[in-house]
């Protein structure tokens, strides 16, 4: 099969393309991004894509630099291609790899957002697939690692070379007498990519396997495959045991023990995910530690894992980004308020609102007696060692003994709401009025007090 035609199978298998798609490709100069350029022209036709050059000056190798730019540009000028670029000026601290990664799809994502394409092609192929295959396994990485470079992503990117290997990248370009640009850098062998491809690679393919490049692709292959099976399943489970809010989630935990450990794993790291927005740093060990918490008898502690916290509270884990303590470690508040009046605290509403002149003692958990609260009214929330005598109650009781009994989670309980008359707790909420101040048969004037939640944490 010619590589045209290998290219067109996977654009039809993963339906990369539609007829008159906006296309960024992405070129740097080299074989591999030179190739996908020329064969999308061959498509243009076929689908009356519509194309544009995208590249990036890392600014990392001086006058190589430059030229790669210039030949960049000479060949979107001649083929009367738009041509977008941009220059980075990277720290040389750190993963300067990811670094300059990051900033490349940011450059991308941001021409998406502006409307000047609709997707970005990339110019991976089924070698660079192999070399990020084993370089995942030597990093340990769990089955989702092993699906390698993904042939399209939610985000809009898609890798049409992805089935060509880059030696039939190089002849068919030699083929089509097409010149490329040789970044030196990729010779380099402090780079673990360079030494995997340099090195490791020849070595597996002379002493073990001559096919070991089209063995970690097939691996990769399957990976992929049941990656997007799980997905499927997960994108329905978690609507039943994942409740998601703004940068965190509460999962919770029967699951874990009703089903098999591999299933347990599977919907952790998809929680995992979700949260922190990729799996970058997530090892087996963190994994098998937010699992060990999920099992403990005692119902609480916590874990602090890739920029994650994660608590447990009775049969929730609640997943955040690190140093985000919201409904855990906020500051106390209050103010005064008025009835009738409305008062946000997300995720709950509190309003108050007066009935008059009729019959109010109806039981009635959120009603108290307006004559009986005289003193100004306050909206707080909960502090350690709040205790009251709920209405029908013989004693007062401690609120966290009735979080307890209740089974409220730890990271709810902070900005738990609480109504003051003069100092002293007249209603908490879920919990009811205190006796002091809750309606009764002889009530003229009742203060209800109505919660509305969103649909949060």
């Amino acid at each position: 099969m010619s590589l045209l035609d290998t290219v067109r199978q996977t654009v039809a298998r993963y339906g990369m393309l539609q007829p008159g798609d906006s296309v960024g490709v992405a070129v740097s100069g080299g074989a591999d991004s030179v190739c996908l350029l020329r064969v999308l022209l061959e498509f243009r036709r076929e689908l009356g894509l519509r194309l544009s050059v995208l590249h990036v000056d890392h600014n990392l190798r001086g006058a190589d630099s430059q030229q790669d730019a210039r030949f960049v540009h000479n060949i979107a000028q001649g083929f009367g291609l738009p041509f977008h670029i941009r220059t980075l000026e990277l720290k040389r601290t750190g993963n300067l790899e990811q670094a300059a990664r990051n900033a490349r799809y940011g450059f991308f994502q941001e021409l998406v957002r502006q409307g000047a394409i609709k997707k970005i092609a990339t110019g991976h192929t089924r070698s660079d697939q192999a070399e990020t295959v084993l370089y995942r396994l030597l990093r340990g990485a769990a089955s989702a690692g092993l699906a390698g470079i993904r042939p399209t992503t939610d985000t809009g990117v898609l890798r049409p070379l992805i089935e060509v290997t880059r030696p039939q990248v190089e002849v068919w370009l030699k083929e089509q007498a097409v010149t490329w640009r040789q970044d030196a850098t990729n010779a380099e062998l402090c780079l673990d990519r360079n030494r995997i491809r340099h090195r490791l690679l020849p070595l597996l393919e002379s002493d073990w396997n001559p096919g070991i490049q089209e063995t970690l692709a097939q691996l990769a292959d399957w990976a992929h495959e049941e990656e997007r099976y799980w997905q499927s399943e997960f994108g329905q489970l978690s609507k039943n045991w994942v409740r998601s809010a703004k940068g965190s989630a509460v999962l919770d935990i029967s699951p874990l023990s009703q089903h098999p450990v591999a299933f347990a794993r599977r919907l952790i790291r998809e929680v995992v995910r979700q949260v922190k927005g990729d799996l970058l740093g997530v090892t087996f060990a963190h994994i098998e530690a937010i699992r060990e918490l999920a099992a403990s008898a005692r119902g609480d502690g916590r874990r602090q894992i890739a920029g994650l916290e994660v608590v447990r509270s009775f049969n929730w884990l609640r997943f955040a980004k690190s140093g985000d303590s919201a409904g855990v470690l906020n500051r106390d508040w209050q103010f005064s308020v008025n009835a009738p009046g409305s008062y946000a605290i997300p995720p709950t509403t509190i309003e108050l609102e007066l009935i008059r002149n009729q019959d109010v003692y109806n039981g009635d958990l959120n009603a108290l007696d307006v004559e009986r609260v005289f003193d100004p009214l306050a909206l707080r929330n909960w502090r350690a060692g709040d205790r009251y005598r709920r209405h029908g109650h013989a004693g007062a009781e401690k609120v966290k003994r009735l979080f307890q009994e209740g089974r409220v989670p730890i990271w709810e309980r902070h900005n738990w709401p609480v109504i003051t008359v003069g100092g002293r707790i007249a209603w908490v909420s879920r919990f009811g009025p205190a006796a002091e101040f809750a309606v009764n048969t002889f009530s003229r004037t009742a203060l209800i007090i109505h919660e509305t939640h969103e649909n949060s944490e």
